[in-house]
């Protein structure tokens, strides 16, 4: 597919500065952007390539300075950045705009789907199962009785979603991620086995939710286990049974979060994180990789590293200290040695 710079900046409610009938059908990073491709440029340490690179056409903020000519033609925009995550996004979708069911999949009579559905080859789709318009389900994708995906989300290759589980617009789940497995609840006997309890609940994924690969989302106990609208999950996270994560928190890869564990709105969470159970997260809570919180954080907006984790910048003090601490031996030895002069002459010896 091809678009011309007038198309583009149209499409973004841009400014174009240069030939509106240059044309681009790739789209290449700008240090190795070639003719015929789309860039943008949003970092300042990459502005020096505004004037080397050879890409058609740059998208750039409408408040970038360009001291001398250059050979792209350029759309200026607020924001570059969501400018070409907005086209990335419209490319996706018109490239990935599939839909029917394609052969051998499973599909019973009771599956009720919406217009523009896409159910690739492989696909088992369990008893009564609701899939709203425009949802794509790709080729290996398990779907359990009673599930129901809502309009305009994508369900990648070799997604799980066990029954009951629910998911909302526009949520996508990427390749091998399981929704809505058994919870880890187990009774302690008293001959020292474990008896198995059985998890009833299920999965809720509100609206405009991204899921990443191989992640796990644990079924409730009872009631469900929630993710709210806007969250951004990585790849390789385990969220165990009864979490609630708030609207519009990220979390990165390989952490982990322990069961009825209440994470608020707005948080970021690094990787490697660890989360003991039954504690709450407050809004606004950013938590740098590899901490472990064994206890509820309160403050909103707080900031916190470390295993157990606490105040960040009371922790780069203590960073700092630590680093000292062999001089800081030092000087006491010495002080101490001194002292110990100081008695001597005194007492007269």
């Amino acid at each position: 597919m091809q678009f011309s710079a007038l198309q583009l900046a149209t499409m973004l409610n841009g400014k174009l500065e240069g030939n509106p009938d240059v044309k681009v059908s790739n789209i290449a990073k700008i240090e190795e952007a070639n003719e015929g491709m789309l860039s943008f440029i949003a970092n300042p340490k990459y502005e020096e390539f505004i004037y080397t690179t050879n890409a058609s056409i740059l998208i750039i903020n409408e408040s970038l300075v360009i001291e001398r000519p250059v050979k792209p033609t350029l759309i200026r925009v607020k924001d570059a950045y969501s400018s070409f995550a907005s086209l990335l996004e419209q490319y996706r979708y018109l490239t990935g705009n599939k839909s029917g069911i394609q052969q051998p999949s499973y599909v019973p009579a009771s599956v009720k789907m919406g217009a523009n559905v896409y159910v690739g080859a492989f696909a088992y789709l369990g008893e009564n199962v609701v899939l709203g318009d425009n949802v794509k389900i790709y080729p290996g994708v398990y779907l359990g009785d009673n599930v129901v995906v809502n309009n305009d989300s994508v369900l990648y290759p070799g997604v799980k979603v066990y029954d009951n589980c629910v998911v909302g617009k526009r949520v996508m789940l990427h390749a091998g991620c399981v929704i809505g497995g058994d919870g880890f609840g187990f009774a302690p006997q008293a001959d020292g086995s474990y008896k198995k309890v059985p998890q009833i609940g299920n999965v809720v994924i509100h609206d405009d939710v991204e899921i990443g690969a191989n992640t796990t989302i644990d079924r409730a106990t009872m009631g469900s286990t929630v993710i709210r609208q806007g969250v951004k999950l990585d790849n390789l996270i385990q969220v165990a049974h009864n979490v609630d994560i708030g609207t519009n928190t990220v979390i990165a890869a390989q952490t982990g979060v322990s069961g009825s564990t209440k994470i608020g709105q707005n948080c970021v969470i690094g990787g490697q994180v660890g989360m003991v159970g039954h504690i709450h997260i407050a809004d606004g809570t950013k938590i740098n990789a590899q901490s472990g919180l064994s206890k509820s954080i309160t403050t909103p907006n707080s900031s916190l590293t470390g295993s157990p984790a606490y105040d960040y910048k009371s922790s780069l003090k203590s960073q700092a200290i630590f680093r000292n601490l062999p001089d800081l031996e030092k000087r006491v030895k010495e002080l101490e040695e001194m002292v110990k002069q100081l008695l001597q002459e005194k007492a007269g010896v």
